[in-house]
């Protein structure tokens, strides 16, 4: 075997890592916690399908390519809850040295591809992370609402806190954004979420 290739093979037996790494939130119908490779996955379906929505025109492909790796330093840096302050401090730092190390594990083309659309990702500025990003807010929000607002009542989850991370949809979607804002209203006025 020549050495690119067992590079791409070992980075892809060191991906399946993120099917480790669960998240706080449900799987619908009050199901398990997701994984992380669920949870990317659900994204990179939900970008394809919802993609119409978008405020600008988009790269689906890239879109959902950057919904497929986005966590996967999440192997190394370990899943940071959203509504984690305490955590979110050293997030970056954690996930920096993730993406150096597992990235780095492919052949230097595909390493700086991959490095440069997280980094893309995180930056937040181009139409397709701001697509790809409203669908990592989007998809929590919907898994939580289908299990009654659960994980925000188990954590005590305030109003406050999910607009501080949901009203960033608006900005690659502003339709999807309507329907994240009256599920918010919905779930306060039953008293999932805090009223503060």
């Amino acid at each position: 075997m020549d050495d690119r290739l067992k590079k791409q093979l070992d980075f892809a037996l060191e991906i399946d890592k993120e099917k480790n790494i669960f998240r706080q939130t449900h799987l619908s119908g009050h199901g398990r916690n997701e994984n992380d490779a669920e949870h990317a996955w659900h994204m990179a379906i939900m970008a394809y399908l919802l993609r119409e929505y978008s405020n600008e025109p988009v790269d689906i492909g890239k879109v959902m390519l950057m919904c497929l790796i986005h966590d996967i330093v999440e192997i190394d840096a370990g899943d940071t809850y959203a509504y984690d302050e305490e955590n979110k401090k050293t997030q970056a730092a954690r996930e920096e040295a993730a993406k150096n190390r597992i990235f780095g594990m492919l052949p230097e083309d595909q390493a700086k591809e991959l490095m440069s659309l997280f980094e893309e990702f995180e930056a937040y500025e181009t139409a397709e992370a701001k697509f790809a990003r409203a669908m990592d807010n989007v998809q929590p929000l919907m898994l939580n609402n289908s299990n009654g607002g659960e994980d925000w009542r188990k954590h005590g989850v305030t109003a406050t806190q999910v607009h501080g991370r949901q009203d960033k949809t608006a900005l690659g979607s502003k339709k999807l954004f309507e329907v994240v804002d009256a599920i918010i209203s919905d779930n306060v006025s039953r008293g999932n979420i805090k009223d503060e």
